[in-house]
């Protein structure tokens, strides 16, 4: 398969601090490709760089085979990577199905231009997420896991054809991690290629076609999701740590 995604040598630097230190990795068309590592090993940061929120010290990133970058993140939304938060933020004072709405019109190819059409596709997004029967309530009023299955829906109202998903399972128990992981399924077989950063083992397990790790800000290995969650290093430096 061909890639959908290549970073090369990606680099970012805070103020002498190296937060992501010359990763490169490819996401091929369909796949689900898992980033894991222990908290502060710089994968949101490498997100950040991918979605346009942050720019790289160094270092390229091909989306479809072009260069993006600078290219900011409004215009990257445009051509179809879209991704969901750490943290959520919804929109104060708007509706979920205003709040989904919002992505339908500024999603892929500029968006959806007739705002009726905007809300239908919204709805059809949060029926998808089981949001269905909460279009009318106050975003900001929604609850932990409602606010992660809104911050899913806004970013497939954006019609993506890349889905970076950023921790969308924290919070979550068993049976809504369950339901997550389903819609995320069905996410992928409308041929989205995703990349998703989880620190819930089951999902990672369940979902990665091949994982990556990271620690300290540097990528240590990659490869088949069984195979990497078993190489030594990782259970050294991410996986005996969740163990203690």
């Amino acid at each position: 398969m061909d890639a959908i995604l290549e970073a090369r040598g990606l680099t970012k630097r805070f103020h002498g601090l190296v937060a992501v230190n010359g990763v490169s990795f490819q996401l091929r068309r369909g796949e689900i490709l898992g980033l894991i590592g222990p908290n502060g090993a710089g994968k949101t940061t490498l997100v950040n760089m991918v979605s346009g929120t942050l720019a790289p010290t160094a270092g390229d990133l091909l989306f479809e085979g072009r260069s993006v970058r600078g290219v900011p993140a409004y215009r990257r939304a445009h051509l179809g990577i879209g991704r969901t938060f750490q943290v959520m933020k919804p929109f104060p004072g708007m509706s979920v199905l205003e709040n989904v709405a919002v992505g339908a019109l500024f999603g892929a190819n500029g968006g959806e231009r007739n705002l009726e059409r905007a809300r239908a596709w919204a709805r059809a997004c949060l029926e998808s997420v089981g949001l269905g029967k909460r279009i009318a309530q106050r975003a900001d009023a929604l609850g932990g896991p409602d606010r992660k299955r809104l911050e899913l829906a806004r970013a497939l109202a954006m019609k993506p054809r890349l889905l970076l998903l950023d921790e969308v399972m924290a919070g979550l128990n068993h049976v809504e991690i369950e339901e997550v992981i389903e819609d995320i399924r069905r996410v992928r077989a409308q041929g989205i290629s995703i990349l998703v950063i989880e620190h819930v083992m089951k999902a990672i397990k369940s979902l990665s076609d091949r994982v990556f790790v990271l620690h300290h800000g540097e990528k240590i290995v990659e490869g088949g999701t069984a195979e990497v969650l078993s190489d030594p290093r990782v259970v050294e430096a991410y996986l005996g740590r969740q163990r203690r």
